[in-house]
């Protein structure tokens, strides 16, 4: 009989310390009432994490049954804004403030909290007419700054035709990876690209069209059916990227856990948490929440990675 091996992975969480220590005596700030426990408060996250973001916070409610938390699911560059302009305590998305926006925000006598909270995969999606599943990482760079256009460049028994890009929005945290970290700051050049309003939106338009190739952040293809996190969601197929010259099935790797972690997958990003609050209350704890035991056992279910964890990852054989 054949045998595969695939990757479990065990992780045991660390405890962190500082959020059973909040109180509940903290004095008001701006006419706020919310205690590190209680309370009514909005915070901003970018759409692509709105998957894990949902799950943490119907958890932190469920043991905290007076916290309700609002999240407003936008784009990093108007998260990004909120926060400049302190409208929000709390942001969730994919990079770290910069320093010319620290130094923005001492001058209105704030000091940020900045921290990573996990590691999402950036996935590449396709029709499930489509059987091209396998690209590689120089190929990723070259549809996506237009070199090259249709499916037949890379497969010349192709025939689905021109290769359309599709992105959630021109604004959202997936779109600056790509730039930033794929494309090195260069500009996407591709010919058809696609600007969706949402993550589902990218799915849904991907699913509808067998030459499109979808970009979204790996949280929201998890099937939910699936309590080992080693299948994506039917609808869909989820391509798996090599970084060598030619893309196999042996030597491509989809968005799992344990190849996040390993490396073998290429395209990663860290989920980061820009806290200002400095009457440290229901946004402070919210993030302290996901950053530490149960939020990143809860990440860790989710098929993402938590950033903190004692991971240990096992070869087991199975038969086919």
């Amino acid at each position: 009989m054949k045998r595969s091996l695939f990757y479990s992975i065990f992780v045991g969480l660390t405890l962190i310390t500082g959020f059973s220590s909040c109180s509940n005596t903290k004095k008001p700030v701006n006419g706020r009432t919310d205690t590190p426990i209680s309370g009514t408060v909005s915070f901003y996250a970018d759409e692509s994490f709105s998957p894990i973001i949902d799950e943490v916070r119907k958890q932190f409610e469920f043991e905290f049954p007076d916290a309700h938390l609002k999240p407003i699911y936008t784009n990093e560059i108007e998260g990004l804004q909120q926060i400049k302009d302190l409208k929000t305590c709390l942001l969730i998305t994919s990079r770290r403030l910069l320093d010319s926006e620290i130094s923005y925000l001492k001058t209105k006598r704030q000091l940020p909290q900045v921290f990573p909270i996990g590691y999402d995969g950036m996935a590449l999606i396709v029709n499930t007419q489509n059987n091209d599943t396998c690209i590689t990482v120089n190929d990723v760079k070259r549809v996506l700054s237009g070199e090259i256009k249709t499916w037949k460049e890379l497969n010349p028994t192709s025939d689905k035709g021109d290769i359309e890009v599709v992105f959630d929005n021109k604004q959202s945290a997936t779109l600056h990876y790509v730039v930033d970290s794929i494309l090195g700051g260069k500009p996407i050049n591709a010919p058809n690209v696609v600007a969706a309003k949402t993550s589902k939106e990218v799915v849904d338009y991907v699913d509808k069209t067998p030459g499109a190739i979808g970009v979204i952040g790996s949280n929201w293809l998890n099937d939910q059916r699936d309590s080992t996190n080693t299948t994506f969601k039917k609808n869909i197929h989820v391509m798996s990227v090599s970084i060598k010259d030619k893309a196999t099935p042996m030597n491509s790797w989809k968005p799992y856990q344990a190849y996040l972690l390993d490396g073998r997958y290429p395209f990663v990003r860290t989920i980061y948490a820009i806290v200002v609050d400095p009457q440290k209350g229901l946004p402070n704890s919210f993030a302290n929440y996901i950053a530490g035991p149960k939020g990143q056992l809860i990440i860790f279910k989710s098929g993402l990675l938590p950033y903190r964890g004692d991971i240990t990852i096992k070869t087991v054989k199975t038969k086919k």
